[in-house]
């Protein structure tokens, strides 16, 4: 079984391609900066970088909804390549083909404050601890319902 499971945050908006040939397909890349659990001591680096890359509807979606920033999951495989470069070196690849996004948190509204986040949560019969539970959800932005998006269950 080959299955990957990642949870991080963009490191720049994804750039997409379409692949050449009769069938165009359309290829996002993107790398994501996901967390180590443990630091090694006397080391700085406290995450890793991975090449993610998408096809087709899903490569669609990473392009035209996820920049730079946003933490994101996303489920799919290891896949390892190997190419020669200019010089005749051999250059060995391994990315995560994503299968499936989802949004993992989102900005933080500028326009709510907490008075206003209080007051909507005691109309709508939820407690005050509710309310600071809700604000880590992002908006779904408009259309995006048509395009297929899995979004996490808490």
């Amino acid at each position: 079984m080959n299955k990957v499971i990642l949870m991080g945050r963009l490191t720049k908006d994804p750039e997409m391609r379409n692949s050449s040939g009769d069938s165009a397909l359309a290829v996002t890349r993107y790398t994501l900066a996901v967390d180590r659990r443990f630091k090694k001591e006397g080391s700085d680096v406290t995450a890793d970088f991975i090449s993610c890359v998408t096809f087709g509807k899903t490569a669609e979606f990473a392009k035209k909804f996820l920049t730079k920033g946003m933490r994101m999951l996303v489920v799919g495989r290891i896949q390892t390549g190997s190419y020669k470069n200019k010089e005749g070196q051999t250059v060995y690849t391994t990315d995560v083909v994503v299968e499936e996004h989802y949004f993992a948190d989102s900005k933080k509204s500028g326009a709510s404050s907490d008075s206003s986040n209080h007051a909507s949560s005691e109309s709508m019969g939820r407690s005050e601890n509710d309310s600071s539970i809700m604000e880590g959800f992002m908006s779904i932005p408009d259309g995006v319902e048509d395009e297929g998006l899995s979004f996490m269950n808490s």
